[in-house]
């Protein structure tokens, strides 16, 4: 179970004086310390969105997304496209990155320190734009935060299983998605009677956080993850790693027309939208929707990936550490 979290002061922290204690954290832990300190050149009234206090009117907070890195921005992406009017604030744990060859219980801590962070920014709903997050802790997350409502990363296999006239289906995810719970209830509900190619991509996570979207050395690696898939049979292409979808023209290029690559940043979008509106939570349509985005990595380099990615306005990113 991933520790519990504590609230403490720090007179320290530039204005901000909030520290996130992870406590309990294993000794194998301590290169990643235990507490999120938020940095920022901004004073302490400006370093959330400019939206109501807790207790007041949800609809009219924002939503908070988080991933290991710039993949959740493929999701970011959709968020904001199909819902304008929603604040969102965009958290990247880049400090950490990739989550996906990490212990459980670690990713576990790091979740719930994110989340408590979101919430303390008036976040009325939490997305967890990571597979290997939500594989790992989405109902951790959920069993410690029964109040607020979780989106997790739920790989698309059902789809892909409803589109593949081959029987056969490609995922490409990390070790983490494949171990959890989550993608075995998944294969178990909805793959019978379907091969499932499963392969895992070291590296590629690394290649879209360095902006190497379409270089030689990244479809090298591409073609070598997906020639067993292609050996198989597969017809259909499911990306579980929110990362993957930047690679989505290169992946394209390599398999074919009449392979099917499968994002499932929309779906996820709309999951958003529903739930919000089944609580009447849904921001008003005369709202102007803002956008904070916080990295525990190099702000600079965020800003331009950020650019590069989804040509976000970059105005507006700041600097959270793990201290």
């Amino acid at each position: 179970m991933a520790p519990p979290l504590q609230k403490s002061r720090d007179p320290g922290a530039r204005g901000t004086g909030t520290v996130l204690r992870a406590l309990g954290l294993r000794r194998r832990f301590l290169d990643t310390k235990d507490t999120l300190k938020l940095i920022s050149k901004a004073n302490s009234a400006t370093n959330m969105l400019t939206l109501p206090e807790k207790g007041m009117e949800r609809h009219l907070s924002g939503i908070g997304v988080f991933d290991s890195g710039v993949g959740g921005l493929s999701v970011w992406k959709e968020i904001t496209r199909q819902f304008p009017n929603e604040s969102v604030i965009y958290f990247a744990d880049q400090a950490h990155i990739p989550y996906g060859p990490r212990p459980l219980d670690e990713i576990r801590a790091f979740s719930q320190a994110i989340t408590q962070f979101l919430l303390d920014h008036t976040c009325k709903l939490i997305v967890v734009a990571c597979n290997t997050a939500s594989a790992a802790t989405l109902q951790e997350l959920r069993r410690s935060f029964p109040n607020v409502p979780f989106v997790g990363m739920e790989p698309a296999v059902k789809p892909a299983v409803e589109q593949t006239r081959t029987r056969t289906v490609g995922v490409l995810a990390t070790p983490a998605t494949f171990q959890g719970q989550l993608f075995a209830s998944v294969v178990e509900r909805f793959a019978s009677g379907v091969e499932l190619v499963n392969q895992v991509c070291p590296g590629l996570v690394e290649q879209v956080e360095a902006g190497r979207l379409d270089t030689p050395d990244t479809e090298e690696m591409l073609r070598g993850y997906l020639s067993p898939i292609l050996k198989a049979g597969a017809d259909t292409i499911v990306l579980a790693c929110t990362h993957y979808p930047f690679l989505s023209p290169a992946i394209q290029r390599i398999v074919g027309p009449n392979v099917h690559v499968i994002d499932p940043s929309p779906a996820i979008a709309r999951q958003v939208g529903r739930v919000l509106a089944q609580r009447g939570w849904l921001a008003p349509t005369n709202q102007s929707g803002q956008h904070i985005f916080y990295t525990t990595g190099e702000p600079l380099l965020f800003s331009n990936l950020l650019r590069t990615l989804v040509e976000g306005d970059n105005s507006d990113t700041r600097s959270a550490r793990w201290a």
